[in-house]
């Protein structure tokens, strides 16, 4: 019979337990003080303990509702400050009461190790709100059906879902959206022909002549010359001199690459070298004769491209993959781009939640963790056993049928609800064992707490350490409680894995009621789960 569980945070449970250890001893004092005596319907009163104690036995203040007729709102921690060789501990609690009336406050019962002190009881007023009868009475309200409110995942995933398309539009508008375009644009995308005839035009409209800048004129006029044989015929004729530029249409020319006649080639000479008298010599030819030139490198632009052969089939298809390739190009860096911007804003995400709750939550949301989906489910509160235990599990405990040798099987009944083994990652037990035949010995929780570490031992726990407090339900039940570490050994292999456990034991008659935690060390969501297990028991029996 494997019954185990992994983690547990000790803090907050029916009782709190202080630890006073001190290397003196044997005194204590206890007093109790209230903020105020009177107080109106509804507001609270601040009531304080205080244990001054310099002895290492065990401090235990009262929990629950203990102060009837009077309500706890809220029980503070405990403060704790050390005087010289002795230990003040302060534990505030608020109360109120919703009836008007006076009321007595009942003596509160402190045990100091093996001690029992009780404070004095103190009277308080509970005033009536005075009402303002000159603003006139109304009646009561009537009770109005409301609806049950339901969850509201819905808000979440609609915050989700408004976010990624936030994101979407963006990244489709500035990425991949088709976006108009410019008229450099428009213009690029021109064959070098059209591009020259409209770049002549622009030349057209421009004042350079009006204002006799020659200078400019014939710069733009042979950079429109040269743009085009270097696309169409040679491509370095921007960066030639005029004379290289001239010697490579006239080897293209007897190389038959080029139908160009020797008029054509001796007019772009003549041009160029006149556009460099201009640029370079300060020379200032006449107005009409800067017209003429912009005239002829208009008929030599059409002569070159009636000189350039037809394109080969096979000039066409390169030309048509490398369009295709460029397009290729063009649609990867989106795509490059996109999952970059991406990558970007979950970081970026994933960093604003790690600062709000913590990275280790974050990742344990996004990857998964089996404590924290136990922890968020759906947990479920039912009695198991007989006499019942009343405890709030993550997950239905099922029964389990342990195997007994038949002559235990005729000395006791043993019922065993759990769930999860040792070995994995939370367990938590509930087993009630019925004693036959017990006549007038009484029951020894720690020898039935002790049977249960020896089965920890048998499946394959070690280094166990013990530690032991009382306990005591919401519900007036009192018994023992047995906490610590343990190692267990980790499935086909060499290794140890941290472990903690605690064991709740209870007994009533011929009847011994335990719950048996184990969890591993270091997992936050176990402590917290462990916790709101242990502040769940009831046992209804010794209630009624």
């Amino acid at each position: 019979m494997k019954l185990f569980v992994f983690g547990y945070r000790c803090s907050s449970t029916f009782f709190t337990f202080a630890f006073c250890l001190f290397t003196f001893a044997l005194h204590a004092q206890v007093s109790s003080t209230i903020d105020s005596m009177s107080i109106k319907i509804g507001e609270q009163i601040t009531y304080q303990i205080q244990v001054e104690a310099d002895t290492t036995k065990l401090v235990v203040f009262p929990e629950g509702q203990t102060f009837l007729p009077l309500e706890v709102v809220e029980a503070y921690k405990i403060d704790t400050t050390k005087n010289k060789d002795k230990y003040n501990l302060i534990r505030k609690y608020g109360l109120t009461q919703f009836d008007s009336g006076s009321y007595t406050i009942p003596r509160q019962k402190i045990i100091i190790g093996d001690k029992t002190f009780f404070t004095d009881s103190l009277k308080v007023e509970i005033n009536d709100v005075v009402v303002d009868t000159t603003k006139g009475i109304y009646d009561i309200k009537p009770i109005i059906a409301v609806e049950k409110t339901s969850s509201n995942w819905w808000i979440y995933l609609l915050y989700v879902l408004v976010i990624i398309g936030a994101i979407g539009f963006l990244l489709y508008w500035f990425i991949w959206r088709k976006k108009p375009l410019s008229e450099e644009e428009q213009i690029a995308l021109l064959p070098p022909y059209d591009r020259a005839k409209l770049a002549l035009k622009k030349l057209d409209e421009s004042h350079y002549l009006e204002h006799e800048n020659l200078k400019d004129y014939y710069s733009e006029l042979t950079f429109i010359i040269r743009k085009y044989l270097d696309e169409k015929v040679y491509d370095h004729a921007l960066e030639s001199t005029t004379d290289e530029l001239i010697n490579r249409l006239n080897l293209l020319k007897e190389g038959n690459q080029v139908d160009l006649s020797k008029d054509d080639i001796k007019n772009l000479e003549s041009i160029l070298k006149r556009a460099d008298l201009v640029k370079f010599a300060k020379s200032a030819p006449d107005i009409e004769l800067a017209k003429i030139d912009r005239d002829t490198i208009d008929v030599e632009i059409d002569h070159v491209k009636e000189a350039l052969p037809e394109p080969t089939e096979e000039e066409k298809l390169l030309d048509e993959k490398y369009r295709e390739a460029q397009e290729r190009k063009k649609k990867r860096n989106k795509v490059i781009l996109t999952v970059a911007l991406s990558i970007f804003l979950l970081i970026v995400t994933v960093v604003g939640f790690s600062l709000k709750y913590g990275f280790g939550y974050v990742k344990d949301t996004i990857i998964g963790h089996d404590s924290k989906e136990l922890l968020e489910g759906e947990w479920v509160t039912s009695a198991y056993g007989f006499p019942p235990v009343t405890i709030t599990t993550p997950k239905v405990l099922k029964r389990v049928t342990p195997e007994l040798p038949e002559e235990m099987k005729q000395q006791i009944d043993l019922t065993v609800f759990g769930y999860g083994s040792l070995i994995d990652k939370f367990n938590v037990a509930v087993s009630t064992t019925k004693i036959k035949n017990l006549g007038d010995k009484e029951i020894d929780l720690q020898q039935a707490i002790d049977g249960n570490l020896k089965t920890f031992e048998t499946a394959g726990a070690q280094n166990i350490i013990t530690k032991k407090d009382k306990f005591e339900t919401p519900n007036g039940a009192e018994g023992l409680k047995v906490y610590g570490t343990l190692d267990m050994a980790v499935p086909n292999s060499d290794q140890v894995e941290k472990g903690k456990y605690t064991i709740l034991a209870f007994t009533a008659e011929n009847v011994v009621q335990q719950i048996i935690l184990a969890w591993k060390e270091n997992d936050v969501y176990a402590d917290q789960i462990v916790e709101r297990i242990l502040n769940s028991v009831e046992l209804k029996e010794l209630e009624e």
